[in-house]
């Protein structure tokens, strides 16, 4: 409860800080260009994703320290999240391709939440330069250093598409072609069990339901880059043009979470729908109760 009072707290005083920085048109629609590197042009969203990462790189490696086999209290915190994530995220993907998996989804949803996130803080999206006419010497515009990449188009569909190529390359390496085209246009009918007849007409029942399928798996870069944008981006205007008005503030910390969340729980199952056909149960099987399989044994003693 302490710490929960101490968050409410600091967030009440972001949300009250950031009022006077609220920007009144609003975040633009399109990340804007602070500076050009020959002809390639740096946005704000940009610099960024690339300090938020750095940020991100130095505080872990200094709240874990030292790795040691009794882990200190940052240490604690880190692996803390990491297990949560990751009995979390196993049930989904499966086991056999959870080592290539997981450290895919768990840079998704700390990358996602801190950037998420970092459009609550002061002076993000409020501070940078205005563009004056030069002829009437008014202002036309304004662009701010600050922009969190989750609130611009093109980094959402940067992590889409990253995750659209992550799937692909773990599903064919722990799943292969063969298991991905059968789930696809494989009938998944029992041959012993009905007429042939109904069966090769299920192949072909089968098979426009896979073309409808492989088009659903190609509108998922789609689907997820708009939906986090969206989100982001409409809290980000509900903001500045709520002067940050505190029960909003709230809400959107909510959101960064759910939509950080959404995205890495979503991309889970896309692989787990090809890779987790029930791995586990013939683990279980071997190492099933010996006392159990004894006692199924014609003549055996009973105990």
């Amino acid at each position: 409860m302490p710490l929960v009072r101490t968050l409410l707290l600091l967030a009440s005083i972001l949300a009250s800080g950031t009022a006077a920085f609220a920007n009144e048109g609003g975040v633009s629609e399109k990340a804007e260009s602070v500076f050009h590197v020959g002809p390639l042009p740096l946005t704000n969203s940009m610099l960024t994703s690339w300090g938020v990462t750095l940020i991100l790189v130095f505080f872990i490696r200094w709240l874990v320290g030292k790795p040691q086999i009794v882990p200190a209290r940052g240490q604690a915190v880190v692996e803390g999240l990491i297990n949560g994530l990751r009995d979390l995220f196993e049930p989904i993907v499966g086991k056999k391709a959870m080592p290539a998996a997981f450290p895919l989804l768990i840079c998704f949803f700390v990358f996602i939440l801190l950037h998420n996130w970092s459009g609550l803080f002061p002076f993000v999206g409020t501070v940078g330069w205005k563009e004056m006419n030069q002829a009437t010497g008014e202002q036309v515009g304004f662009i701010p250093w600050i922009r969190p990449l989750t609130s611009d188009l093109n980094g959402t569909i940067a992590l889409a598409l990253t995750s659209f190529v992550g799937w692909f390359v773990i599903v064919l390496r722990y799943a292969g072609p063969k298991a991905l085209l059968f789930d696809l246009f494989g009938n998944k009918a029992d041959k012993k069990e009905i007429p042939a007849a109904l069966y090769w007409s299920l192949s072909v029942v089968f098979l426009g339901v896979g073309l409808i399928e492989v088009m659903s798996i190609l509108i998922r870069p789609i689907t997820l880059s708009v939906r986090l944008f969206g989100n982001i981006f409409g809290g980000e205007n509900l903001l500045h043009n709520t002067s940050f008005i505190p029960i909003f503030y709230f809400l959107e910390i909510l959101v960064g979470l759910v939509q950080s969340f959404v995205f890495t729980l979503l991309t889970s199952v896309y692989i787990g729908l090809i890779c987790n056909h029930g791995d586990d149960h013939g683990e279980e099987s071997e190492h099933s109760n010996p006392i159990e399989v004894k006692e199924a044994v014609p003549g055996a003693p009973s105990h």
